[in-house]
């Protein structure tokens, strides 16, 4: 197997080449005695102190102060996620306290509960605990929900971030192992959430423990601040997600739908699937950072409110401009699809599958007048010469977006398996990052600030969407209740992915073989897949992704603290 030598700009590093998937079990261990934990406990808050609570810190920010902690108490790299946890709680705790009761979402896992005999059942949310008394769940729940708490019994997960954005909750106090916590902390440090973590004492999933009076502690303590001591990202999540619910006819008032009957209709069909389409589904990433860039450039006034802040309102030409980065994003997703002959988008059937080919074509360029009509809807507002600025960068990030997807059906019809990585990663810096600039580029120039930034943007937006791109190819191997519930589905379709590049780089002529063998077979397809996944792990493909996948986080982050600096 020759080392990988993947590169996005042609004179950068390789990567290093690792073979098995990093594991980071050895880094997640709890100390055994109650003391152990209590005198570390100790420790990291005087730690804590030290701390700059100004803005949230990334989860590298962390793990570097937690190593730097342990360091300093003489404790093995092993305490490493119990470190975190406690340095995290630490920074968090008194905006967590300062934070209303009915403003606290309580998480408990439902593994602290009996393993055999326990009455309850599952719904939408979690675990429906029925307060038998049969174990701890109860107790924390009674006192929550009296206090005003909402309660959750379930895993960390996208749940608890949907909770937080649509405006139920402005901080968690959770209980979770370490395997858990990990998960869910980068989605929490990044929003800036305040939250308090009570980690298990293993993470076996099956009638655990953990120090209850830690909880206790601050479950029903309420310590008010003046102000927020630390930015956050939830009050812009909030108004993204107005946009496209309380907010969105508003915003984009209905032409030809405006009563039931007329929505049933041949004449309002159009209008009310593509309304449907762009209200509903999507993590609604763009318009956040175009919002964010907006805020950004004005001083940042909205994410220095901090988490609790009172409800946002963005003005209607600024939320009409992000609503359009949507309605392009959503246009190009209708008609990818149909291009991959995708099953499923959002958790339900494509458009072409569930309305027909001819129709969802039809859509995808509805929604692409969509985009055209919320920005000229804006022009009143911003002026004229904004409005076309910001037309001129959409367009020019939507042609590049049609040559990177006209690249990969060309590659698709006639595949050249001398493919590289770097044939890849340029379909990627067409298809993704356009995007991801314009909605940057429409927040700043809103502002009235993008030509400071004129060369950053770009440069950013290569690295977060060639990023973002590499993790959308991981996730399609993991199936997901969002998009694509079939896993390896690029694959099957035969994709021009970074994993299908690095594979051949890596297995060479043997590799290309096997995969022309297998694209060719008449075999099932999960016996097709089986095989792939083999030659991806054989090769190392996965690994070699996500340390890309990190290369771009660094240079990005760079590139903003640069500009800090």
């Amino acid at each position: 197997m020759q080392p990988v030598r993947v590169t996005i700009e042609d004179d950068d590093p390789a990567p290093v080449k690792r073979r098995r998937r990093k594991s980071t079990s050895h880094l997640k261990l709890v100390p055994e005695t109650l003391e152990h934990r209590e005198n570390l406990r100790l420790e990291a808050e005087r730690f804590a102190k030290r701390l700059d609570t100004s803005k949230p810190f990334s989860r590298n920010e962390l793990e570097t102060h937690g190593r730097a902690f342990l360091e300093e108490v003489g404790q093995p790299e092993g305490f490493l996620g119990f470190a975190m946890v406690l340095l995290g709680n630490y920074f968090w705790k008194r905006q967590f306290l300062a934070t209303p009761f009915n403003r606290r979402m309580l998480l408990l896992p439902h593994c602290l509960k009996h393993a055999e005999g326990c009455p309850a059942d599952y719904d939408q949310f979690g675990l429906d605990c029925e307060k038998c008394g049969a174990c701890s769940i109860a107790d924390y729940k009674v006192r929550a929900e009296q206090l005003g708490y909402k309660v959750l019994v379930a895993e960390g997960s996208p749940i608890v971030l949907r909770i937080i954005v649509e405006g139920y909750v402005d901080g968690i106090l959770g209980v979770a192992c370490l395997n858990v916590l990990e998960k869910a902390i980068d989605k929490v440090l990044i929003a800036g959430v305040p939250s308090y973590a009570i980690p298990l004492h293993t993470g076996d999933c099956k009638n655990t423990k953990m120090d209850e009076h830690w909880v206790w502690e601050v479950l029903d303590k309420y310590e008010p601040l003046p102000q927020a001591e630390t930015t956050s990202y939830v009050p812009l999540m909030r108004a993204s997600g107005k946009l496209f619910g309380e907010r969105f006819e508003e915003l984009l008032p209905r032409i030809r739908t405006k009563t039931p009957e007329q929505k049933k209709s041949v004449l309002g069909l159009t209008e009310d699937v593509s309304y449907d389409w762009l209200a509903n589904g999507g993590k609604r990433f763009r318009p956040f950072i175009t919002l964010a860039a907006y805020d950004a450039a004005q001083g940042g006034q909205i994410v220095a409110a901090g988490p609790g802040a009172e409800a946002v309102e963005i003005s209607p030409g600024v939320g009409r401009v992000a609503m359009a980065i949507e309605a392009f994003h959503k246009a190009s997703l209708v008609h990818d699809d149909i291009q991959d002959d995708d099953l499923y988008r959002y958790g339900r059937e494509t458009l072409h599958r569930s309305h027909g080919l001819g129709p969802a074509i039809n859509i995808g360029d509805y929604l692409i007048g969509i985009g055209y009509r919320l920005i000229n809807m804006s022009r009143e507002e911003l002026g004229a010469e904004v409005a076309c600025d910001i037309l001129d960068s959409m367009s020019t990030a939507h042609i590049r977006l049609c040559d990177g997807q006209g690249a990969e059906m060309a590659w698709r019809d006639d595949p050249n398996w001398e493919f590289s990585p770097l044939d890849a990663l340029q379909i990627y810096a067409l298809k993704t990052s356009p995007a991801f600039e314009a909605a940057l580029y429409a927040g700043f120039r809103m502002a009235g600030q993008a030509d400071i930034y004129k060369d950053l943007v770009p440069q950013f937006c290569r690295q977060l969407g060639v990023g973002f791109q590499i993790l959308n190819d991981l996730k399609d191997w993991q199936g997901d209740g969002d998009n694509k519930l079939v896993a390896g589905q690029d694959a099957l379709t035969l994709r021009p992915t970074l994993l299908l590049a690095l594979a051949l780089q890596a297995g060479g002529a043997e590799a290309q073989k096997e995969l022309q063998e297998i694209f060719d077979s008449r075999e099932p397809d999960q016996m097709r897949l089986r095989r792939i996944r083999r030659l991806f792990i054989e090769t190392g493909v996965f690994e070699k992704a996500e340390a890309l996948v990190e290369k771009s986080r660094e240079r990005a982050e760079s590139l903003v603290d640069a500009v800090e600096s």
